[in-house]
């Protein structure tokens, strides 16, 4: 078909400056749009930066478009799309993924669209485009009754591991059905419930197909380095004959009101803490009001000088965090707002410091000085959000669906600039002050006098644990159908062309005379610099004693300067749309930046200020110590958390300081001294083990200049490392199980100790784990108990990087009442590995690993790793090419040994976080002895 006439090549022009700079920053993105005859919209973005192309099919169908009585459907359907086409067969897509060095077919579903998007080498161009057309056009008959039995139970596993597992899951749950009226679309979640889920029958998924898969309601995005003519050629080879379907109506907006506040409440089997959550009708995506209440919301809620945080945090400190946002749709909005408190908080002592804060809002409305702050980081985050080539293309789709053009981001950052402090008083007088909301107060089992005074118990479906309850099913099995009648042969899969040469960042470095040491990286894509100060330590030197000091020190780090207090230093850093963060990690504190490149010598003079001139302000301490105390608190109830922290234990031995809780342990919180701090500071900060990582819009000089000061401030120390004893594997495996009642999923965490990202199999051995289960759908883990059983959302294995021994670590989260048979197939899919790898399966992991590295380091954030990779571990700079070698050199007999020495089901440990009640007793059936309880004392 030919291009319509109404073909636009349109040129986005970005002029983003900002009132506190006198500095114009412009940035350009050009785009080109045309439709096709049968009503795709097509929208291409040239970036010729990485050898890397992305591409994303959003069809404009979400939660709002389904029937009420087959809620999640939208989500259910975006599952199915995935498993097969006519022409890339079962499981086609994950396995042409792994062939081409693909991100990963992947996907999403909100209230009013669903995307399906992934990142390759330009090379595939054409074979992506092909799968595409066959997904859109050449889908539905593959869909049989056992493939949709099968994903049924994979999404009822998602939204057990999402929601029903968690603490404060079902917030939004009561939220919405009370926020909107009955029928609204709104009114109930993406995800849906169990019981929709299980009632959707064949013709449901072919009715959903046939009315909302069509090219007339859907938009094609491609966007990095490509020919824009031969992507337009394939373009219409693929999509041209896929029928246009039915025209599709425009829904109308949807904004609600309420005529009374409604309280509820809810003993929320997993909580440890009472939460508020507070929602008021707001306005629909890019209403003239949406501008001003992002502002409202980020200058009432967010950091040390917003309001509500002085007052909840610091004054009457009844929690460690406040949380404030518009949640804007296509069709209608909410204004959230969530402080979960501190145990034994009672939750109206929050709603009259929240009503507060309001009433003097009203009086004095956002000061000026506010208003530039908040608004300064609006071009940070721009550039961050289109940084790499995926982020560029959802921009695109995002603004030609809700706002009907690409062009409207323009529009949309002049509409926030406009913004002025009169604007932001009068959406907090038309949408908050003295309007209705409804309440909800997540509380722990048997503290619902923590709730509002006068809330009513909210009505939530808990699903019951009952053996056998799913059937069986086979997805695999044999089925036969008529294929879609095209004009060419669309089995034949399209040619590779050409072949991206890895391109590997050119890394520069330096050493200050204090001894630190300097790499970087110049790329000048976006106008941003992202940088990292590590100081080899972190949780290494801590002793048991002081369990958790390094945290502390790293969030001491951030509450201001010996000339700033807290709220200074972080108003100073925003002024310059900047960030700055400081990081606890096993082997090191960081202190991570972003900021833009023109503002980059003054962020760094902060980073001089809050590393070399800490405040110790005793108040802020205390504050810290209180909110670490409750996270640990709510560690305790995350099935997930405590999964981590026990498999620590087993793997490191609770002897050892590695196998402690980076936060700490509520005993050593409660303990520790402000001066502990300041005595670790002086032990372990020092220039001779720091290095400084910079890489985007900087040059190797100017990164050299912006660190002289603190080299020549900075007095070295002598800094004691201990020995770290090796960890062994245990001598026969065994089954560790932890009782968390009433749990909807089981957590599994197997494995053992394995070996330090410095050995020379560690590299080796993340090849080898590529098709067992470091290769998300290509790995055999996920292909057997997610797509062949229907057991899990997902599960994958990989060995944890560290300069010592670090395990090797199988994760999931099954449905409750298969426990035992995702255990048994785990350890069966071990057992059989190393025999079983077959030539095609190391066809594939050579296939991937080789052309994955053409997307390797596209982003600012993934050179940063890269430079963090050969600075922990003491890679060579081009360790990427020589990775390459020693993938095309590997054989199979190569990958066996490593399958029989690091992943032996015969020593390992096999830890199980669930429901003792209906689970323990049969897992003594693996064979691996009886299971032994961990928490058999506590009986929690």
């Amino acid at each position: 078909m030919k291009l319509l006439k109404n073909c636009a090549i349109c040129f986005l022009m970005l002029f983003l400056s900002m009132a506190y700079s006198q500095q114009e920053q412009n940035f350009t993105v050009d785009f080109e749009t045309f439709n096709l005859e049968n009503g795709l919209k097509v929208i291409l973005h040239q970036d010729h930066s990485d050898p890397v192309v992305a591409v994303a099919l959003t069809a404009h169908v979400g939660s709002a478009r389904e029937k009420e009585g087959r809620t999640g459907f939208a989500h259910l359907f975006e599952h199915l799309l995935f498993l097969e086409s006519e022409n890339l067969g079962k499981g086609g897509l994950d396995k042409l993924s792994a062939r081409i060095g693909g991100s990963g077919a992947n996907g999403s579903t909100s209230r009013d669209r669903t995307n399906y998007f992934q990142t390759v080498p330009n090379d595939a161009l054409e074979k992506m485009i092909w799968a595409e057309a066959d997904k859109l056009g050449y889908f539905i008959n593959t869909v049989t009754d056992p493939v949709l039995a099968k994903e049924k139970q994979v999404v009822k596993n998602e939204k057990r591991q999402r929601v029903d597992n968690r603490p404060y899951g079902h917030t939004f749950y009561v939220i919405d059905r009370n926020l909107y009226p009955d029928g609204h679309p709104y009114s109930w979640e993406v995800i849906g419930s169990l019981e929709d889920l299980q009632n959707a029958t064949l013709q449901d998924v072919k009715d959903f197909y046939n009315r909302w898969y069509v090219p007339n309601n859907v938009i094609l995005t491609i966007s990095g380095d490509f020919d824009k003519e031969q992507a337009k050629e394939w373009v219409h080879k693929y999509f041209d004959e896929i029928q246009r379907g039915p025209a599709i109506p425009e829904m109308k907006k949807q904004p609600v009101s309420l005529a009374k506040t409604k309280k509820l409440y809810y003993e929320d089997n997993f909580a440890k803490l009472p939460e508020l959550t507070m929602a008021w009708p707001s306005v629909y995506s890019y209403h003239p009001d949406s501008y001003a209440l992002d502002i409202l919301t980020s200058y009432l809620a967010d950091g040390k000088n917003a309001p509500l945080y002085k007052k909840i945090v610091e004054e009457d400190q009844l929690s460690g965090r406040v949380n404030m946002y518009d949640y804007t749709s296509e069709l209608a909005g909410q204004l959230m707002l969530q402080v979960r408190a501190y145990e034994g908080k009672d939750l109206d002592s929050v709603a009259m410091a929240i009503e507060e804060v309001f009433s003097e809002f009203d009086q004095n409305g956002i000061p000026e000085g506010d208003l530039k702050r908040i608004k300064a980081g609006l071009e940070t985050r721009f550039y961050n959000s289109i940084s790499s080539v995926l982020g560029k293309g959802f921009q695109l789709a995002q603004y030609e669906i809700f706002a009907k053009d690409p062009n409207y981001i323009n529009k949309e950052m002049e509409k926030m600039r406009a913004v002025t402090a009169d604007d932001v008083l009068e959406v907090f007088r038309k949408y908050l002050k003295n309007k209705a909301f409804i309440a909800t107060s997540f509380v722990p089992k048997g503290q619902q006098s923590l709730a509002l005074e006068n809330s009513s118990e909210a009505k939530v479906v808990e699903e019951k644990i009952v053996e056998g309850a799913e059937e069986e099913v086979d997805p695999n099995q044999d089925v036969t159908y008529e294929k879609t009648p095209s004009s060419f042969d669309r089995s034949v899969e399209p040619p590779y062309h050409g072949s991206p040469e890895l391109q590997v960042p050119k890394v520069w470095d330096d050493l200050m005379p204090s001894g630190m040491k300097v790499l970087g990286i110049t790329n000048t894509e976006v106008p941003l610099v992202q940088f990292s100060l590590d100081i080899k330590g972190g949780q290494l030197l801590e002793s048991k004693k002081t369990a958790g000091v390094a945290h502390m020190l790293a969030e001491m780090l951030t509450k201001g300067t010996a000339t700033k207090t807290p709220a200074e230093l972080e108003e100073a850093i925003e002024m310059l749309g900047a960030s700055i963060d400081v990081v606890a990690q096993p082997e090191k504190i960081s202190i991570y930046g972003n900021t833009l490149s023109r503002n980059y010598q003054q962020t760094m003079e902060l980073v001089q200020e809050l590393l070399l001139q800490p405040r110790w302000d005793e108040q802020e301490f205390e504050l810290l110590k209180k909110q670490v105390l409750s996270q640990l608190q709510q560690q305790a109830a995350d099935p997930n958390d405590i999964a981590e922290n026990e498999f620590r234990k087993l793997i490191y031995g609770e002897q050892s300081i590695l196998s402690y809780n980076e936060l700490g342990t509520a005993e050593t919180i409660e303990n520790l001294k402000l001066q502990d701090v300041k005595d670790f500071y002086k032990i372990s900060f020092s220039p001779t083990v720091a290095t400084y990582l910079a890489v985007g819009d900087i040059r190797q000089e100017e990164a050299v200049k912006s660190l002289r000061n603190i080299s020549a401030n900075w007095a070295p120390v002598s800094v004691d490392f201990p020995k770290i004893p090796e960890s062994q594997k245990p001598e026969t495996s065994r089954v560790y199980f932890y009782d968390v009642p009433g749990a909807k999923q089981s957590v599994f965490m197997f494995g053992a100790p394995a070996m330090s990202a410095k050995s020379k199999d560690f590299y080796p051995a993340e090849v080898m784990n590529y098709r067992l289960g470091g290769g998300g759908f290509a790995s055999r883990l996920t292909q057997e108990l997610r797509e062949g059983k229907g057991y899990t959302y997902g599960i994958r294995s990989r060995f944890l990087d560290r300069s010592y021994t670090g395990p090797f670590v199988i994760s999931s989260g099954v449905r409750s009442n298969i426990t035992y048979e995702a255990a048994e197939l785990v350890k069966q899919i071990l057992e059989d590995y190393p025999s079983t790898f077959s030539g095609e399966d190391l066809e594939v992991t050579k296939s991937f690993m080789v052309k994955s590295n053409a997307r390797k380091f596209e982003t600012l954030g993934a050179k940063l790793d890269m430079l963090s990779q050969i600075s922990d571990y003491g890679y060579d700079y081009d360790y990427i090419k020589k990775q390459e070698g020693l993938v095309n050199n590997m054989s199979l007999l190569q990958i066996q040994e490593l399958a029989e020495k690091y992943v032996n089901p015969d020593k390992m440990y096999f830890l199980i976080v669930g429901d003792a009640e209906t689970q323990l007793d049969r897992l003594s059936e693996l064979g691996l002895g009886d299971p032994i309880l961990l928490n058999s004392e506590t009986g929690k």
